[in-house]
């Protein structure tokens, strides 16, 4: 699958800020299954100083400044991005969950700082329960992470009026209800109350309308979903949100552990009034693309 992806945000501060300072992760990352084709972030008003790095977790980074006095802001990412079948998975032959969870993999930390409480994730004996019911004794990983995610599908409710960004992993399971952004934090918080390497993953999902309706231009979102540390079958995705293992409709933007390491969009800006924010993302095959 290739596609055409538009990331519009939009800052109206109401009153006039004279300076802001952004960092900006829209940029996908280059994988095995997944290329980009093209990049391009268009910033209005224009930036005085923009560059661009490498975070930690190895996501692209795009810094910008604005040294001149306005009242709105509009970030504007389009990407061509290529994505291609994954392997195939037999969850059932991956090893027991156990042994990733006793391994001494934890020294190394490319797996082993995916283990622990983040800002986002604080393990629980509660969450460890809950989990340990899909983690039963020698259980291939990957089919209790599969079983794992059907089951928050499945007892959790998708809510946008649930939670906020700021909603802690335990008011969400108190709730049962959130949106992409909970269920990918209480699924990080399972994994790594059964010390599980596990990490945040941010991108977009490629919606489907029903039959008959024309898509949405602009209507699509940022979409969250967790990878999980399986031994010798590496990292697998899980999107606990739609209950599937991630496949061409999945693009990856970033990953860390949680989501303050991957916010789209953040900064800082002097002055200032009460602030409105407004989001579109379309997600588009490049196939139903019109210039």
């Amino acid at each position: 699958m290739q596609y055409i992806i538009t990331h519009k945000t939009r800052y109206d501060y109401g009153e006039v800020v004279p300076e802001c300072y952004n960092l900006v992760r829209l940029a996908p990352r280059e994988l095995d299954n997944q290329h980009t084709h093209s990049h391009e972030l268009i910033v209005t008003p224009t930036p005085d100083e923009r560059s661009w790095r490498m975070d930690y977790f190895g996501n692209p980074v795009e810094h910008f400044e604005i040294h001149s006095p306005h009242i709105d802001l509009t970030v504007t990412a389009r990407e061509h991005v290529e994505i291609h079948p994954r392997p195939h998975l037999e969850v059932d032959k991956t090893v027991p969950w156990e042994s990733v969870a006793n391994d001494s993999l934890r020294s190394q930390i490319a797996v082993g700082e995916f283990r622990y409480a983040s800002r986002h994730i604080r393990p629980s004996p509660v969450l460890a329960e809950y989990a340990r019911r899909s983690f039963t004794a020698n259980r291939p990983i990957a089919d209790a992470a599969l079983d794992l995610t059907t089951r928050i599908f499945s007892d959790f409710k998708f809510d946008p009026e649930a939670t906020t960004v700021s909603t802690p992993v335990e008011e969400v399971f108190e709730k049962r209800a959130g949106v992409c952004q909970d269920f990918a934090h209480l699924q990080l918080a399972c994994f790594r109350s059964l010390n599980l390497p596990a990490r945040y993953v941010s991108g977009y999902l490629r919606t489907i309308p029903p039959p008959g309706k024309p898509r949405m231009v602009g209507a699509d979102a940022s979409h969250a979903w967790v990878s999980l540390y399986c031994g010798t079958a590496g990292w697998i995705d899980f999107d606990p949100t739609n209950n599937v293992i991630p496949a061409l409709d999945h693009i990856t933007i970033a990953w860390g552990r949680d989501y303050s390491d991957v916010c789209p969009v953040q900064g800082v800006y002097m002055g200032g009034g009460v602030s409105r924010l407004k989001v579109e993302v379309d997600v588009m095959p490049q196939d139903e693309f019109i210039n």
